[in-house]
C-alpha cells in the first residue's frame, strides 16, 4: 500500500518501511565515512531499535565492527495498520548487518522482564561466550517490576509549578504552558521506570551469569539542559530520576571494582525524539537551539553525537573522557556560553509572530517526520510498499 504520515499532536501513528530502511542505511554511511576504531567487539543494546541506542549499534557494528544483540519492544504491521519505526529500523540493521557478515541478533520484548534477561543471557552463552559493553537506552513510559507492580512515569515539576512559553504544534503559535507538581507517588513511580534500578539489574543479571567480561563498560544516557529547561530536566520528576541513574552509575562501579566493570552515564545533546517531543517548552527550546547551533557549524544529529561519544570520550585513546560531575557529557556544543547566551536573548524575543524567523521549525519537522522513515531523500513516497 502507499504509506503516508498520519499526524496526531505529537505522534505519528504510522511509519514508513522504505524510508526508515534508507535512514538506517544513511546512518551506517556516516559511520563508515568516518573510519574504523577500537573499541567494544562484543555488545548488548537494550533499547536497540530508535534514536540513541539504535545510533549506538550502528556505531558499535559498522565502526568498532563488533557482534550486537539488541533488544527493543516493537509492533509487527497488522492490516492496514504500519509496524512501529523501530520495527522497521532493526529489520534494517540486521539485514545490513548480515550483508557485510557481522554478527547482529534482535530480540523483540519487554526488556524490564526476568523473561527478557533469561533469553539474552541464553543467547550471550549461545553465540558470544561474553559481553564487554552494554548500552542501557531504555525510554518506555512504564514498567513491570518482578513482582507484578507496574509504575508508569509523569512529567511533573517537584516543589511548585512551572509556567514557560510553549509553541503550540497545533496552530504555529506561542502560549505559556504550566507542568504541575507531582505528588510523592508520581516521583518514586517515574524514578522507578527512568531511573537506575532496571539498568543495575540487568548488570548484576549479566554478571551473575557470568556472561560480562571483566572490565566491561555500561553507560545509560542523560540530559541536563540550561536552567531555563532546569524545572524539567534537573529538578522535576524526570530530573529525580535521572539524578537515581547518575548515583546507580556509581553504585555497579563500586560494586564489580574488583572486576573493572565501569558504568557511566553520558549527559547528551537536545534532539528531536519521540519522547521530547511530549514535554511542554521543550519543542520551542529545541527549535531556537538548532537554529542557533546550524548557523555556527556545530549542530549534531543523533548518529554524529553517538560518533564521537565512543570514537572521543568512551574509547579514547587517552582513555575515557569524564568530566568534573563523573560525566560523559557530548552535550558540550550545546552548553557553550555562546550558543546558550544567543538562546536566552532569542527566548526573551521569540513570540507568535517572529517564530519562524526566530526559530528552525521546518529543522525540528524534518528529524521529527525522518524518525517515521518519511521525507529521507531518495524514497519514492507514492510507490506502493510492503508493510
Amino acid at each position: 500500500m502507499i504509506v503516508e504520515p498520519k499526524v496526531k499532536g505529537f505522534i505519528c501513528t504510522t511509519a514508513h518501511p522504505v524510508g526508515c530502511a534508507v535512514n538506517v542505511e544513511k546512518q551506517i554511511e556516516y559511520v563508515k565515512s568516518k573510519g574504523s576504531f577500537e573499541g567494544a567487539k562484543k555488545v548488548l543494546v537494550l533499547g536497540a531499535s530508535t534514536g540513541y541506542g539504535l545510533a549506538s549499534r550502528i556505531i558499535a557494528a559498522f565502526g568498532m565492527g563488533a557482534s550486537t544483540i539488541g533488544v527493543s519492544f516493537e509492533k509487527e504491521a497488522k492490516g492496514k495498520r504500519t509496524a512501529t519505526p523501530g520495527f522497521y529500523n532493526t529489520k534494517a540493521f540486521d539485514e545490513f548487518a548480515k550483508r557485510e557478515g557481522i554478527y547482529a541478533k534482535s530480540l523483540n520484548g519487554d526488556a524490564f522482564s526476568e523473561k527478557m534477561k533469561d533469553d539474552v543471557i541464553n543467547l550471550i552463552r549461545e553465540d558470544l561466550g561474553k559481553i564487554d559493553l552494554v548500552v542501557y537506552s531504555l525510554a518506555a513510559p512504564r514498567r513491570t517490576t518482578p513482582d507484578g507492580t507496574t509504575y508508569t512515569s509523569a512529567l511533573k515539576t517537584v516543589g511548585e509549578p512551572f509556567t514557560q512559553k510553549n509553541w503550540n504544534l497545533g496552530d504555529n503559535t506561542i502560549s505559556d504552558a504550566t507542568i504541575t507538581v507531582a505528588n510523592d507517588d508520581e516521583i518514586m513511580s517515574t524514578i522507578k521506570v527512568m531511573g537506575g534500578e532496571d539498568w543495575s539489574d540487568w548488570i548484576d543479571a549479566l554478571t551473575d551469569a557470568d556472561v560480562l567480561s571483566e572490565n566491561a563498560v555500561t553507560v545509560a544516557y542523560s540530559y541536563i539542559g540550561p536552567e531555563l529547561t532546569y524545572p524539567i530536566y534537573h529538578d522535576g520528576t524526570i530530573g529525580q530520576a535521572k539524578a537515581h541513574l547518575k548515583k546507580t552509575a556509581k553504585e555497579i562501579t563500586s560494586r564489580y571494582e574488583d572486576r573493572g566493570i565501569k558504568a557511566f552515564v553520558s549527559v547528551n545533546k537536545a534532539l528531536v525524539t519521540q519522547a521530547s517531543t511530549a514535554i511542554p517548552v521543550v519543542p520551542l527550546y529545541l527549535s531556537v537551539l538548532y537554529k542557533i547551533m546550524k548557523d555556527k557549524g556545530i549542530h549534531e544529529g543523533c548518529i554524529e553525537q553517538m560518533d564521537r561519544l565512543y570514537r572521543t570520550k568512551l574509547y579514547s585513546e587517552k582513555g575515557y573522557m569524564i568530566e568534573g560531575d563523573g560525566m560523559l557529557h557530548v552535550d558540550d556544543y550545546e552548553m557553550r556560553e555562546d550558543v546558550q547566551t544567543e538562546v536566552m536573548k532569542v527566548w526573551n524575543e521569540i513570540d507568535s509572530e517572529s517564530l519562524f524567523r526566530l526559530a528552525d521549525t521546518e529543522g525540528y519537522w524534518l528529524d521529527f517526520y525522518q524518525m517515521f522513515g518519511f521525507r529521507i531523500d531518495g524514497v519514492d513516497y507514492s510507490a506502493d510498499v510492503e508493510v
